[in-house]
């Protein structure tokens, strides 16, 4: 299979307002290149109607019509993403001609994992074919649905793609990936053989949420809050009781599995301490249910830029902690990439989910493909 250039999309479930777009030239094996990678703030009106969507998505929860607010933040979401597109391959090394796929992995608003021996359900809002007109490109979308209606639980789906970046690593087995987003989720590979993923339970999605209610922005920067905040351990400990980290993987969270509510009584510094604090024991317990406990973690996704979360993990976890930028990645830009990387695989019918990362039956492809009209 040949490589081709690919731009990745990604807009994360801690809601931050930002679009990551990243290309790579890959052949959905390997990635032969990595070029421009920038991230995009929404505009006002765009965060609005995300945020809005969520709400009324939590309300709606799968049942009935879906509420017509979804077809205009899609819109606006589509529209929004495909600019940013446009921007960074005008300001990239490759012409727009050279660009072979776009990975649009869309917004999050309702994500329902298998209960019950029940299926789950999954909704990201994106627009596959309007940013393939915008474009006039191929587009591949909606790359969970299909792992859900298998059985799956539609995550993590970046395993793959860090298995690509373990590659050239020695000892990749004595290293595991941690993905710090709105929620954490880690990827353990033993060469080809094995590749086991799954979430690990909160990160930044409740901290954001404490700092947004209390009107103090929307994160906390340089975990500056939590570091002046004592941990709760009664409250702790309720959120550590939650059956979830019980369970065994694979398994995922939606987003909203663990809220910030319940430390709303507290000093937003307490509130952040104790947020933090149950991230860390939440990957000290995912590291421990591993075939072998890694003795490294590389830590990419937007939550590594708190220091004090990471410092937290460290000590909680008992293991050295690596920033992604230290082994030559690009720690902002891997969920994007990750979705150019998917993106390529589906056109080459190459699985993107596994049974011990997703829990779907076997090893599958996925993605909505989508082609321009011919003018």
């Amino acid at each position: 299979m040949n490589s081709i250039w690919a731009a990745g999309l990604m807009s994360g479930t801690s809601l931050d307002g930002t679009i990551d777009v990243a290309l790579i030239k890959t052949d959905g094996i390997i990635v032969e290149k990595f070029s421009s990678f920038k991230s995009y703030s929404y505009s006002d009106e765009v965060r609005e109607s995300i945020k809005e969507s969520v709400e009324v998505a939590r309300e709606w929860n799968f049942k009935g019509s879906e509420p017509e607010l979804f077809k205009l933040t899609e819109e606006l979401i589509t529209v929004a993403q495909a600019d940013a597109v446009n921007d960074l391959i005008q300001g990239s090394p490759i012409d727009k001609e050279e660009l072979g796929v776009v990975g649009f992995h869309g917004q999050t608003i309702l994500h329902k994992p298998p209960r019950d021996l029940k299926k789950g359900r999954t909704r990201q809002l994106g627009n596959g074919p309007l940013m393939s007109e915008i474009l006039k490109t191929r587009v591949v979308y909606d790359f969970r649905t299909a792992d859900m209606l298998a059985g799956g639980h539609g995550a993590p789906l970046c395993p793959p793609y860090h298995r690509a970046l373990l590659e050239n690593l020695i000892n990749k087995d004595e290293i595991a990936v941690l993905n710090l987003g709105g929620i954490g989720n880690i990827t353990w590979c033993n060469g080809s053989e094995d590749l086991i993923a799954f979430d690990t339970g909160p990160a930044s999605a409740p901290i954001n949420d404490l700092v947004t209610h209390f009107g103090l922005g929307d994160m906390d920067k340089d975990g500056l809050l939590a570091s002046k905040g004592i941990v709760n351990k009664k409250i702790l400990g309720e959120f550590l009781n939650n059956s979830y980290f019980n369970k065994k993987y694979p398994k995922s969270l939606d987003r909203y599995d663990f809220c910030h509510d319940q430390v709303l009584g507290l000093s937003i510094e307490d509130g952040a301490a104790t947020l933090t604090r149950l991230c860390a024991e939440s990957v000290s317990k995912a590291i421990n249910i591993l075939p072998k406990r890694p003795k490294n973690l590389i830590i990419c996704g937007g939550g590594r830029h708190n220091p004090v979360m990471l410092q937290e993990i460290e000590k909680t976890a008992d293991i050295k902690v690596f920033q992604a930028e230290d082994f030559g990645w690009r720690g902002d830009a891997i969920e994007a990439e990750c979705f150019g990387f998917l993106a390529v695989r589906s056109i080459n019918g190459l699985p993107i989910s596994f049974p011990m990362t997703t829990g779907v039956g076997n090893e599958m492809s996925g993605g909505k493909i989508c082609n321009p009209k011919s003018n």
